[in-house]
């Protein structure tokens, strides 16, 4: 009988029924950029939605134009946005013409003492205008330092009131406003107009002084048209800055301003929704005029084919054309501390004791000693250090994770991600604050809610300590990212990739890796958020409303407001403040150099 052979049946290849295996980094990273959108998305731009669509919706939840007209309809509030326009205009060009000149001198030119005046030219903003205020007060009152030099040099009558600078004759409190906010946001535009400078290809230059252009020529036509990027950079910010300014019109006592009346109106969002209104008019005023620039000046900038093909020329000035620059710098530089001087000196004063003279007759040291045993300066210091601390570790984290998955992994929506962490600069601080502020009136985080006693502002015990920390993380965020994306474009990221194929993770390739080959651009943006976020102004004057939870920067207006040695405290607070954004300042740009005025740019 024939045996028959059974054969094993054939099994297809394993790989063919392998189920396809799961990328865990990919799916490690998008939950990553879920989360960090959800973050953005709940504390940027929720807050923002809030405040335009109150300014819309009725009592009854209709959608409505009323209230967005009657602000265009009332006086009071379309002269409060002009002059803010005209405030932001005014220090607009003011900043442009001193710092257009400066920029190009240290650019092109070498002379005596370049570098010193060069790291000099951020000295204004170790001051916040809001406290620089009370300096320059001192210096332009009726019976302060320049009119008691005019008095004794004979220009104005011993017996005479002196010029009131800060009234109405002159132009009074408007160019004070004007000044102190230019003469402290100035290096915003330096910075962002000589890195532009820099980056330019002197080939360019040198093929124009070939064919016979002038030196005013070949600026105009080559030079200007490639720089008006980094100029509209600086400009946008600064415009920003001061068209939503808050602090500075406080303390010059000018209120018809915008920002100010949105101050005066926070108490009333829950039965009257016209605050909500100006707010989106402030709001839109600001993203109307950013895209217009945006499309009418950034739309008429030229691009290089190619990076600088050969090195730029620095040519040296002779000695007296080298002594006038360094004059320059010098005249500018003393210019912007007068107000921290005025600060400084009235910190020092005894009471009543700087009248009609160019510094004060007596000096003491009682007022720092009142700045550190005073219980509401004392308790704000510490709420300061406290609130910024936290926001800069928040930043941090937050920023290396946005920087990691927009330079380093490239991942899609990234770029998205990377513009809404830049958003900020671009969103008024005083718009951020007054939406939180709305958070806090809607679920889950009104009065009784789920958060209610965890996010307040305006209740009967309000808690607005985590609503301070995350304005300040939000509003701070850009300095961190800016920072940390700088330091992942300037290293390689091999050893990155070999870790990860020896069978690192990613956390341990970045915490291994990443993070220590970057740590001075860390270092750097974290001690800007943290010296920014213990100075900030328009959510520390809204969203604290109690003694308790006051920062510095309340305080100092507190103390400010009050009779007697109020004034005398808030300057030995402002000179602390002055200490630690000096040290913080000078740190960031030993440690950034140049790539410090990419901070300041949208």
């Amino acid at each position: 009988m024939q045996s028959t052979i059974q054969t094993p049946p054939t099994t297809a290849p394993a790989s063919k029924y392998r189920k396809p295996r799961i990328n865990t980094r990919l799916v490690y990273r998008y939950t990553l950029l879920a989360l960090l959108f959800a973050i953005l998305g709940l504390f940027l731009i929720w807050p923002i939605i809030l405040t335009v669509t109150g300014g819309f919706t009725d009592s009854d939840g209709h959608f409505t134009l009323s209230y967005l007209l009657s602000i265009f309809q009332d006086p009071l509030y379309m002269q409060g946005l002009l002059n803010s326009l005209l405030i932001a205009t005014c220090t607009t060009v003011l900043c442009l013409l001193i710092t257009l000149p400066l920029a190009i001198i240290a650019t092109k030119f070498d002379f005596p003492g370049k570098v010193a005046v060069s790291s000099l030219i951020l000295v204004p903003l170790i001051l916040p205008p809001f406290v620089g205020a009370i300096g320059l007060r001192a210096l332009l009152g009726r019976f302060g330092m320049i009119n008691t030099v005019l008095m004794d040099i004979g220009f104005l009558d011993p017996n005479g009131p002196g010029i009131d600078f800060l009234g109405g004759a002159v132009g009074g409190r408007f160019w004070s406003v004007v000044v102190m906010e230019a003469l402290h946001l100035y290096p915003i535009i330096y910075l962002n107009i000589t890195a532009a400078l820099a980056n330019l290809d002197p080939a360019l230059d040198e093929a124009a002084l070939n064919l016979g252009a002038s030196r005013f020529k070949r600026f105009w036509k080559c030079t200007f048209p490639l720089i008006i990027p980094g100029i509209f950079a600086g400009a946008t910010i600064v415009f920003i800055w001061s068209f939503t300014e808050l602090g500075t019109p406080l303390m010059f006592d000018y209120y018809k301003v915008t920002p100010v009346q949105v101050f005066w109106g926070i108490n009333e969002i829950g039965d009257n929704p016209r605050p909500y209104a100006l707010v989106v008019v402030m709001l839109f005023v600001a993203i109307a005029l950013y895209m217009l620039g945006k499309f009418v000046f950034g739309g008429k900038a030229y691009e290089m084919q190619a990076k600088a093909s050969v090195a730029s020329t620095v040519e040296k000035l002779p000695f007296g054309k080298g002594l006038l620059a360094l004059l320059l710098f010098v005249g500018i530089t003393l210019l912007a501390v007068l107000p921290h001087i005025g600060v400084i000196l009235s910190s020092f004063a005894a009471d009543g004791t700087w009248y009609r003279t160019i510094v004060p007759a007596e000096f003491t040291i009682s007022h720092f000693n009142s700045a550190l045993t005073h219980d509401l300066a004392i308790g704000s210091i510490y709420n300061s250090l406290y609130y910024a601390f936290a926001a800069m570790i928040f930043c941090a984290i937050i920023g290396i994770a946005i920087s990691y998955l927009t330079v380093r992994v490239k991942i899609k929506g990234g770029f998205i991600l990377d513009s809404l962490a830049m958003l900020p600069l671009a969103v008024p601080g005083l718009v951020m604050a007054f939406g939180y502020v709305a958070m806090t009136l809607e679920w889950p985080f009104q009065e009784g809610s789920i958060f209610g006693g965890f996010f307040s502002v305006l209740g009967k015990n309000p808690n607005p300590v985590p609503l301070l920390i995350i304005a300040y993380t939000i509003r701070r965020l850009p300095y961190i990212v800016r920072s940390t994306s700088a330091g992942l474009q300037q290293t390689s990221g091999l050893l990155e990739e070999a870790a990860l194929n020896l069978g690192a993770s990613t956390m341990t390739s970045v915490r291994r890796i990443v993070v220590p080959l970057i740590m001075a651009n860390i270092i750097a943006g974290s001690i800007l958020v943290f010296s920014f976020a213990m100075l900030e102004v328009s959510d520390s004057l809204i969203l604290a409303q109690q003694d308790k939870d006051f920062p510095i920067t309340k305080a100092i207006w507190e103390f400010y407001s009050r009779l007697g040695d109020g004034q005398y405290i808030a300057s030995a607070m402002g000179v602390w403040g002055m200490a630690l954004l000096t040290i913080t300042l000078v740190g960031a740009s030993v440690l950034m150099g140049k790539k410090l005025g990419a901070i300041f740019r949208v």
